[in-house]
């Protein structure tokens, strides 16, 4: 019965998301309430970009000041979770996994050039106390040299391509083996990120440490380059990235990770490729001297607008003195942007397998909120 109306659920709420995205002009009031901001936002027919994060609400929680340091002030938060069933062992229990509960406040300062962020998680860690795992995104970033950003604070380091990416932009509900191993983790230092036409980087050095678990166990640099060969072709033959990084720092061990990446879109195609390779490293699961490796490549297209078909190889050797030891996954997928990335609906199916274990099939739902 629990299984059942959980399903039930999913359905109405699929059926509300359908009929909330039906392509409808409205013109916005300013005296509009929230929540019927938010449905004249749902139903506007503008086309949303989905290669980077929005907010459904933003306008609505958005103070600009005439006087004082601060010019802009906004207000979000994001829920990104999911129902996560694995269907190869007895216990077919449907399992709610709460992947990203996030809020916090982010702008601009008197002159246009200086932002700051403090974003904040809210959904526990079994690994971390609450205060630790509280801090997100802690950061103030200057954009007074032409093509550059210099940012100073706690944020999500360039450690691999998806590792360094936002969540809120990932194709699939969870990251590759290699991003969620070797990346996906923030540390406290300064970075320079520049961007040109046929080039861009960045370029930092952090405190080795992660969660604020200690002070300054070590230090460490990260660096990643993309070349983009067709950026002076204004899109007409898509948009291609061809990159590579290197971290290295010490934590207790000396650890370095490099990692190469190539990626190419095309109206509605997408398709990507990396590979990574650790003697040790630092990132969200754990700090280990192991000797890793990995690869994987990714295909979407998007049927239209607001539905994407995707698909993923993923190739992960966690110890590469343990020949036997061999994880593959193999995952399809299905995003329907309702709102771009500020409202979705992710389904995946994912076929683990394993050489020391049993194999797996799972089918994640994810839904993303941001508001």
């Amino acid at each position: 019965m629990k299984k059942i109306a959980v399903v039930l659920l999913l359905f109405v709420s699929t059926q509300l998301f359908s009929y909330a995205s039906e392509e409808v002009v409205l013109d916005v009031d300013d005296n509009l309430s929230v929540l019927e901001a938010a449905a004249v936002s749902l139903k506007s027919d503008e086309t949303v970009d989905t290669n980077k994060s929005s907010y459904l609400l933003e306008e609505i929680f958005t103070k600009n000041f005439d006087e004082g340091p601060v010019e802009s002030m906004h207000f979000f938060g994001y829920f990104r979770g999911g129902f996560d069933e694995d269907i190869t062992f007895d216990d077919d229990d449907l399992g709610f996994d709460y992947n990203s509960i996030n809020a916090g406040v982010n702008g601009k300062f008197r002159g246009g050039t200086t932002y700051y962020e403090a974003r904040f998680r809210f959904n526990p860690q079994n690994n971390y106390s609450f205060m630790q795992y509280l801090p997100s995104n802690l950061y103030v970033a200057n954009t007074s040299i032409p093509h550059h950003t210099i940012i100073f604070g706690n944020t999500r380091t360039p450690t691999g391509y998806e590792g360094g990416m936002s969540m809120t932009t990932l194709p699939f509900v969870g990251r590759s083996q290699i991003g969620r191993n070797f990346g996906n983790v923030r540390k406290v230092g300064l970075r320079v990120k520049g961007n040109y036409s046929l080039v861009e980087y960045d370029i930092g050095g952090y405190d080795s440490d992660t969660y604020f678990r200690s002070f300054f166990p070590g230090a460490e640099f990260t660096g990643w380059v993309n070349f983009k060969p067709l950026g002076k072709t204004d899109g007409r033959y898509g948009k291609l990235l061809l990159g590579g990084g290197l971290t290295a720092g010490h934590n207790d061990i000396d650890y370095c990770v490099t990692g190469l990446y190539a990626g190419y879109e095309y109206k509605k195609l997408m398709a990507n490729f990396e590979w990574g390779a650790a003697n040790g490293y630092n990132g969200a699961k754990t700090i280990t001297s192991k000797h890793a490796e990995g690869f994987n490549t990714t295909l979407g297209y998007k049927i239209t607008p607001k539905i994407q078909l995707v698909g993923r190889y993923d190739h992960y050797v966690p110890d590469k003195t343990l020949a036997d030891d061999i994880r593959r996954e193999y995952s399809a997928g299905l995003n329907y942007f309702i709102k771009g990335q500020a409202l979705k609906i992710m389904l995946n199916y994912v076929f683990c397998q394993n050489d020391l274990r049993d194999d797996s099939h799972r089918i994640l739902l994810g839904t993303q909120i941001l508001l």
